[in-house]
């Protein structure tokens, strides 16, 4: 009798789990796209801001911004244009795995080229890089460009009806 309850009440719960788990994966392309475009607003904002005063942002990364092995005078335009290209790209999951890793490239150096950082930004940061490294190994996912450019380009079958005889 015992077994029997436990059997009804493991059934229940793992029927229960499925439900939810199913739930769950109908939200994933809405969660990736909530994501997408988080991240892709910091940094496309930030871009702008760097290229409505170019001199302000060549004097920050000549003085303030420590990135390292690179000049500030290439510095200054691969980060901007990194802010700007990659988070439209990210935004319509157009080499969404690629531009998540960018991202994740340029936030990754701005935490590290400020060396008095302070603790609320650099949190900030690492929650950036945490939605960009999970959009990197996850993909951009289903409602992206990916999903339909890719299968396109590499000559998969399309979901088109064929006619019949």
């Amino acid at each position: 009798m015992n077994n029997g309850i436990h059997a009804s009440w493991l059934g229940r719960a793992t029927a229960l789990w499925q439900r939810l788990s199913a739930a769950l994966d109908a939200l994933q392309p809405a969660a990736a796209l909530a994501a997408r475009l988080y991240v892709a607003q910091v940094f496309f904002l930030s871009g702008l801001t760097k290229i409505r005063d170019w001199d302000t942002t060549l004097a920050l990364f000549a003085d303030e911004y420590k990135v390292p092995l690179l000049p500030p005078v290439i510095a200054a335009p691969l980060g901007t244009a990194g802010e700007l290209v990659l988070p439209v790209l990210l935004v319509l999951g157009l080499g969404g795995r690629f531009a998540a890793l960018g991202l994740f490239v340029v936030n990754a150096v701005a935490a590290l080229s400020l060396p008095d950082i302070a603790p609320a930004a650099l949190q900030q940061h690492v929650f950036w890089g945490a939605l960009l490294a999970g959009l990197a190994i996850y993909g951009p996912g289903g409602w992206s460009l990916d999903r339909w450019v890719w299968p396109h380009l590499a000559g998969a079958p399309t979901a088109t009806p064929t006619p019949t005889s």
